[in-house]
This record gives structure tokens, sequence and C-alpha cells, in this order.
């Protein structure tokens, strides 16, 4: 890789266009509360998905430390063995349905959806303010079952024990059921804006890779989501009726549960992972100052993850009892899933190659999502192997692997996206050195925190366990060390960005210089209704090839 050279331009004229700020944007042309929460526009809507996830996940990560603070020595008096359920369920609660399912596709994926097509907004903007409003039910449900009732069944909610555990758990499963709602009405929204409101001429393989990606996020939204809402419902009835539908004590049947609840939950992985691939597709062409190579490779990845993923639920299953060619053809069908990611690894990798690398904060944090990209499908595929799932089920290594395929992947795509679209979002720069350097530091203190916990897999050691044999500890001291790196990493992004919107220079239009859809034809933050004009885009989207974007534009001082 060649370091990125300079534009010589902005070299003699630094920071001209950081002078620019639109007279009206969708921030100061209402200010009164009501007026952002009644609002319809979807820049705004986008906005307050992005700080509701935002507290979710710092609250996630509070959990997640509290977790391995009581996992520092063997026989830890932290918290009772109940208050760890509790402690983990309200981790895994918050971490998916509140933060990683909802954080890029609703939050980043509101506000530039619109934008990427040429719109002035979404299809149903009524709808889509109604999809937040339920969304912010559902969580403050949520949170009240897992506060007040102290629901210890984990995220997954397996049957028989949710349906006769004595803690409050339905009003946890109505919050989710509530959330899956929201999702659906979100993801109907993409999906009619895309097909009716696109600009004139912007034909399907002309669209932005990052909406590509969130469209195909949407059908499964659309497809999986109601499974799941029904599936917790019943779960909710029978705990609250004792109707026997699960409980095998009633004449119910709990692998039921498990086949219905995964044949959600495998897409939900697509859910969250399709959306971080969208953001690195936009990033890395960004700042490699390339077009993106192989857009039809990547187009097609999309829709073959978001397809396969629906034929794979089995591979959570291997130790439920189902039959060995069932469970061979599971196998096969979630390597599938391992052949389209490595298409999106190569051409990201061969869009970088020979091109302008610019280290910003956004490009550190793809170059992190990439080692644990690869590193976790490496992992999936050995668990979507029979053999060697039946040794790594329900023990940490099956931890590190989902934290390293969900968790991570979606943490770095979205600080990524983040920091990539903030001048679009608020107008202003952050600073660039602090972000640089939690970028970095949130990397590593990632990989620190779970790859010792591949290691306490293979060793055997289950999850979901408070106490453990004391020839574990290092390797837990370990990722508890690491987990301290990972939230100081967290900090100081938080911190950098919300002090930029007080002290940050301004952005200007275009600060990037970037090729994207998203950032033409409209002021940075956006006009209240995007566009003036109907927008003229280029023929292709992530276009470097122009002189002006050819190299990135110097960086605002740190």
């Amino acid at each position: 890789m060649r370091p990125s050279p300079l534009d010589e331009e902005a070299r003699a004229r630094p920071n001209v266009e950081l002078a620019r700020w639109p007279d009206v944007h969708y921030l100061n042309h209402e200010t009164s509360v009501r007026s952002w929460l009644f609002t319809h526009d979807h820049k705004r809507i986008g906005v307050m998905y992005l700080a509701t996830v935002g507290v979710f996940f710092i609250l996630g990560g509070i959990y997640a430390l509290l977790i391995r603070i009581q996992l520092l020595s063997p026989e830890s008096r932290f918290v009772s063995p109940l208050a760890y359920n509790r402690l983990f369920t309200l981790h895994g609660v918050t971490m998916v349905w509140l933060f990683m399912i909802p954080a890029i596709p609703s939050g980043l994926g509101n506000f530039l959806y619109p934008l990427m097509i040429g719109a002035k907004d979404v299809a149903m903007p009524r709808l889509n303010l109604l999809s937040l409003w339920i969304f912010w039910a559902g969580a403050l449900l949520t949170v009240i079952g897992m506060l007040w009732g102290g629901a210890d069944t984990g995220w997954t909610f397996y049957t028989p024990y949710s349906t006769t555990t004595s803690t409050a758990i339905v009003p946890v499963l109505l919050g989710v059921f509530v959330i899956g709602l929201s999702t659906i009405a979100t993801g109907l929204n993409f999906v009619v804006t895309v097909h009716t409101m696109r600009t004139p001429g912007l034909g399907w393989m002309r669209l932005p890779l990052f909406l590509w990606a969130i469209y195909g996020t949407a059908l499964i939204q659309l497809l999986a989501t109601p499974v799941l809402g029904l599936t917790v419902l019943l779960v909710s009835i029978e705990h609250f009726a004792g109707i026997g539908i699960f409980d095998p004590a009633l004449g119910g049947d709990p692998i039921l549960f498990q086949h219905l609840f995964w044949f959600y939950s495998h897409p939900a992985v697509y859910i969250m992972v399709l959306p971080a691939m969208g953001v690195i597709s936009e990033v890395v062409c960004a700042f490699s100052r390339k077009n993106v190579a192989g857009y039809r490779l990547i187009v097609i990845s999309t829709v073959g993850i978001a397809g396969v993923g629906f034929f794979t639920w089995g591979h959570h299953m291997f130790t439920s009892g189902q039959s060995i060619p069932a469970s061979g053809a599971f196998g096969i069908l979630s390597m599938f899933v391992g052949i389209f990611t490595a298409i999106k690894v190569f051409t990201w990798t061969y869009t970088m190659y020979r091109g302008a690398i610019s280290l910003r904060a956004p490009m550190i944090y793809l170059f992190g999502f990439l080692f644990l990209l690869v590193f976790g499908g490496m992992t999936g595929i050995a668990l979507a192997t029979t053999s060697l799932d039946l040794h790594w089920q329900d023990t940490y290594f099956v931890v590190a692997h989902f934290h390293y395929i969900m968790v991570g992947s979606v943490m770095l795509a979205f600080l990524a996206g983040l920091h990539y679209w903030w001048p679009k979002l608020f107008g202003k720069t952050y600073f660039e050195r602090p972000a640089t350097s939690a970028a970095a530091v949130v990397g590593f203190g990632f990989i620190a925190t779970f790859t010792p916990q591949f290691y306490l897999g293979n060793m055997g050691m289950p999850r979901r366990y408070a106490f453990y044999p004391p020839e574990f500890q290092w390797l837990n001291v370990a990722s508890t060390g690491g987990a301290t790196i990972l939230a100081i990493g967290i900090l100081i992004a938080t911190v950098n960005l919300l002090v930029s919107l007080r002290y940050g220079a301004i952005a200007g239009d275009n600060p990037w210089g970037s090729g994207g859809f998203e950032w033409m034809g409209t002021t940075s933050p956006p006009a209240p209704h995007n566009f003036t004009a109907p927008p003229q885009f280029p023929a292709q989207p992530h276009d470097y090839s122009v002189a002006p974007r050819r190299t990135l534009p110097r960086a605002s001082p740190p």
C-alpha cells in the first residue's frame, strides 16, 4: 500500500471548504422538543435512533465489564450466581435487541437511505416515526422487565426454563415482540422506498453498496422477524397460562422452540452483519481513493448471504438430537455463507490494492473489522463441522466466535460508519488524532478480550457459569484486562465525537471528497428536505476516477 498523497490544492488553501455552513439545515430548521418527537424527517428519526442505541451500547458494555469482574477469580463473590445469570441476560438482551439489530439499519440507514437515492424522505414518513415510537416502547418494556423482574434465561430464552422460571420473563418477551414490530415497519419502509422513490435514471445496478446491504437486510427483517414475534408471544402465553406448547411436562416440545427461534436468529445475524458489510464497502472506496472492484460481485454476495441465511438455522442444533443427514446438510449450507463472505473480503482487499490508503479513523476500524470477520468466519466454518461442534458446543469457544462475528464486526463497522458520516450528520469534524488512537485501542482491546476465550472453550470451560476451575483463571484475567482496554478505547471515541459537536471545525459539504451519492447535491448537514433540486448523480457510485477525488483532502487540525 502506498500512502495517500495530500491534495496539492488543499495544501495551498488549507481548509477553505471547511468555512461553508448552510443557513438552514435539518438541525436548526425547528428546534423545539416537540418538533423532534413528532418529526417526519428521516434524518432526525435516524439521529434519535443513533442516540438511543448509543445509550444501550454503553449500558451493554457496562454489564459486560461487571461480568468480567465476576470472572476475575474462580470463586468470586462479586455477585451471587442468580445475579450473575441476570447480569449476562441483561448484557445479551441489551446488546442483541437494543443495539446490534437496530444500530446500522435503523440509525445510519434511516439517515442515509433517501440521500443515496435522491429522495426527499422515505416512502412512509409517518410509519417511520411510528417505528421509532414502537422501538422506544419495546425497549422501555424490555428494560423494565429485566431490571424489575430480573430475567435470567439469557438472550435466547430457551425453553422449558423460560416457561417455568419464577423471574418476570413475560415483560421482556413482550418487549422483544414489540421491538420486532418496529423492525418490520422499518424494513417495509426501506423496501417500498427503494422501489418507488429512486431519482429518475438511477437503476438497480447503480445503487450504492450500502443501500444494497440495507435492502437485503430489510428483506430478512420482513420475512424472518414475524417468526420471532410469534415464537416469543407463544412463550409468553405458555408462561402465563400454562398451555403446553414448548414445555414437555405439559405435552409441549422444547426442540420446536429451538427450530422457530433459530429460524429467525440465524438470519438475524445477517440483519446485524450485512449492514456492517455495507458500511465497509463505502469506507474502503473513500479511503483507498479507488472505484470498488467487483461491484456486481458484492451485490450478488449480498443477495446470496440474505438468501442462504434462511437455510442454516440447524447448525445451532447439532447437539439437540437432530438426524445426522440433517446436521450434514445444515453444515454444508452454512459453509456457503463463508463463500459469499469470502467474495466480499477478496473484493475489498483488491479495492485497496495499489490504492492511496489513508489511515484515518474509519480505515483503522475497517482493518479491525476485516480481521474479526475473517478470523471469526473461519471459526464459524469450524463450528459448522458437526464433529468439532460436539466438543465446542456451549463452551466459551462459541462465545468468542459470535462476539467476533456479531459484536466485534458490527461494533467496528458502526464506529467506522459513524466517523465517516459524522460530518454529514452534524456538519462538524471530529479530532483526528484522538479518533485514530481510539480506533487502534478498540481493535486491540477487543482482540485481547475474546482471543483468550477461544482457548478457554477449547479447554472445555462452559459458558454462563459464575465459577470455574482454578486452571482457567489466567485466561479469564487476560480477558478481563482486554475488556478494560476496550472500554477505554470506546470512552475516548465517545468523548471525542461528543466534544466535536461543540468544538469541532465546520466540515463543509464533502470533507472527504467522497464519491458516495449521499455527499452530492446536498449540504452537510442536509437541508430539511435534502435537496433543493433533483440531484445529478454520476454514472456509477463510488467513482474516484475523476481528478478531484483521486486524493483524500487534508485532515482538519487535531
